[in-house]
């Protein structure tokens, strides 16, 4: 293979893989601390969870008013990461197949 090509390959692997390597690692802490903090500085208790394929458990705090909400992945280390936080909460209600209110 001439260098060239070797070197359009590295150069091309590069640019693929820069984008992920850019990305920040999502913040983690133990559980405990993080549902603390989430507490103390928003006033979010834990709204709803799921079960993922990978075995993490999904969480979403939300404050009573809706004006925050936290999105956390607890994974099987124990450790919690945050996936997302944002604003203005709304739960919306159970919808029957036909979109009639349960």
């Amino acid at each position: 293979m001439s260098r060239a090509i070797l070197f359009a390959s590295a150069a091309i692997g590069l640019i693929v893989a820069l984008p992920a390597l850019a990305q920040p690692a999502p913040p983690c802490a133990k559980r405990v601390e993080l549902m603390k903090h989430l507490s103390d500085k928003y006033s979010e208790t834990p709204s709803a969870l799921g079960l993922s394929d990978m075995g993490g458990v999904l969480e979403v705090f939300t404050s009573n008013d809706g004006s925050t909400w936290t999105v956390t992945m607890t994974l099987p280390s124990g450790m919690t990461c945050l996936i997302a936080t944002g604003q203005n909460w709304e739960t919306l209600p159970k919808l029957a197949a036909s979109g009639a209110p349960i």
